[in-house]
């Protein structure tokens, strides 16, 4: 984003942090920066999660950059957790330059920990989206983008369901579907971390990845067809 508009989204950020208080964090992502691994140009009240200016992006941030136009909506009123327990009541609102690109980022982090104590009490400001499920859990908002591939490897482990000493190749082809999709590869010796854990070579890394974008290249020309 070009310094102007950096400029208000950080007076934005201020203006609504004294407007919500000292519950309330408001990060701004440039998704235009080069340095990807320190994409917040401006935080306030950044104890809440603990990040600074200039620490790296969230697992949103990263799909953002990996998908860019296929995220069209914003994210609105869903629960994120901090690694300490607080619990949040969060949202992503896309930042657009005027062809309609995704430039930025605008992230709410509400602290509702105290707040859901009595809920029963307080249930409209506290309701999250109709998405949101308990044994999913809310997503925990890393403080850096070491913490944030251990989360993205352990989601896909979750989701494969079994370690990668017995993975088929189909099983690591989804595993590295997984932590594409989520943008991981954009964070530096990522590739690296993936073969050491799947026990391939950087080769077959690179080819599973070409095996990937050519499925997903199919499955868009025959949408496109239908």
């Amino acid at each position: 984003m070009d310094k102007s508009t950096i400029d208000f989204y950080t007076r934005l950020a201020h203006g609504l942090a004294a407007q919500f208080g000292s519950n309330c964090e408001i990060v701004i992502h440039d998704l235009e920066s080069n340095d990807v691994e320190h994409s917040i140009v401006a935080i306030e009240n950044g104890y809440i999660t603990g990040r600074k200016l200039g620490d790296g992006p969230s697992h949103i941030v990263l799909e953002s950059l990996q998908n860019g136009e296929k995220h069209t909506e914003d994210k609105l009123a869903y629960l994120t957790k901090t690694k300490d327990g607080k619990i949040l009541k969060s949202s992503t609102i896309y930042i657009r330059n005027s062809k309609g690109k995704i430039v930025g980022i605008l992230s709410i982090n509400y602290d509702i920990t105290i707040l859901l104590a009595a809920q029963t009490h307080i249930q409209g400001l506290t309701a999250t989206a109709a998405d949101d499920s308990e044994e999913s859990g809310p997503e925990t908002v890393s403080m850096n983008v070491t913490d944030l591939l251990d989360e993205l490897i352990d989601q896909a482990f979750r989701h494969i369901g079994k370690p990668a000493a017995v993975m088929t190749k189909d099983d690591k082809i989804d595993f590295i579907r997984i932590l594409n999709d989520a943008g991981a590869f954009l964070i530096t010796k990522s590739g690296q971390r993936v073969c050491q854990i799947l026990c391939i070579s950087k080769f077959t890394l690179y080819s599973y990845l070409n095996e990937i974008k050519a499925e997903d290249e199919e499955k868009a020309a025959k949408a496109e067809q239908d």
